[in-house]
């Protein structure tokens, strides 16, 4: 049977978790003849903020060469958007250098999942205490505001309140007023390399600060299926930060998944398989892999779909 969720959540990843989940998505398209922009609802959180706007403006996931997807010639170059992020990434880890990497080490144990109130108050603490950097993503803001993304009742981007260190998801029901420009720059805000996005008086950062892929806010209930892509719960464990990152990533999403299938849902994860995490490393801002992974990705979303119909 074709693999169509209800909900699609996608998970923060940098410049090259945002190429693999637009390969995985394209790759299940093709696969099974889908359109993953009919979905009912989409939850993104910093990466996938970027990849559920690209989806809410109607837009199809971005596929790679039909050479490249099968293993020849280099694919596409990655979209503006994510090609914005990289580049802004890479000037500011060069100019907060060794600092930026302290501080994500610092971050590390509280960056994904320590969602109680108490989690909160340490998680702004450390906000707080963390330098302003003064590199921006206005240009990734300015380029998803002209893609025409508009809040549908569709559309969740989560993000971090800098000052309570609470999370906010914006275009849920009660959620602060923001254009889904706003809110996608300010869920893609790493708090070590970037000023804060301020929306209404308020200044927000990451959304994956509280969570990498903060399924738990998907509008899922009995009955629905949802499909979840979590960039970060493969990395090589070749580092001591990527390899905290990467056991709370998986355990956050463990949970998260727990509460889904609770009210009902069934959840269907998948992080990138051998081949993907091989091509992405630990740099997830290195835009220079970003064509090998959207279709090492997209390879994947193929095996998927396979796997799906077989079962």
């Amino acid at each position: 049977m074709p693999f169509t969720p209800d909900v699609l959540v996608l998970g923060g990843g940098g410049v090259l978790g945002e190429a693999w989940m637009m390969g995985v998505l394209s790759g299940l398209e093709d696969a099974n003849r889908v359109d993953m922009r009919r979905c009912e609802y989409f939850v993104g959180t910093s990466a996938g903020a970027i990849v559920a706007a690209h989806l809410i403006a109607g837009r199809s996931p971005r596929r790679p060469d039909p050479e490249s997807a099968n293993g020849g010639a280099p694919p596409q170059a990655p979209a503006e958007p994510a090609r914005r992020l990289g580049a802004a990434g890479s000037s500011a880890v060069r100019a907060t250098g060794e600092w930026a990497m302290a501080a994500a080490a610092t971050f590390a144990p509280l960056a994904l999942g320590l969602a109680a109130p108490g989690g909160a108050l340490a998680r702004a603490a450390l906000l707080r205490r963390l330098p302003r950097p003064a590199h921006t993503l206005d240009g990734l803001r300015d380029h998803v505001a002209a893609s025409g993304a508009r809040f549908d009742g569709r559309l969740r981007v989560t993000a971090v309140d800098r000052h309570s260190g609470r999370r906010v998801v914006f275009g849920s029901p009660r959620a602060p007023a923001a254009t889904v420009a706003d809110a996608v720059a300010a869920s893609c805000t790493v708090p070590w390399l970037f000023a804060p996005v301020e929306i209404d008086g308020r200044e927000y950062v990451d959304g994956g600060v509280w969570s990498g892929t903060n399924m738990d806010v998907a509008p899922a209930g009995r009955g629905a299926l949802v499909l979840c892509l979590n960039p970060t719960a493969s990395l090589p464990a070749t580092a001591t930060v990527v390899s905290v990152l990467r056991r709370v990533s998986r355990s956050a999403a463990t949970v998260e998944a727990l509460a889904l299938r609770r009210r009902g849902a069934t959840v269907r994860t998948f992080g990138p398989n051998a081949a993907c995490a091989q091509e992405m490393g630990v740099n997830l801002m290195d835009r220079r892999k970003a064509k090998q992974v959207l279709a090492a990705g997209y390879r994947q979303g193929l095996e998927i779909a396979a796997g799906t119909r077989a079962a």
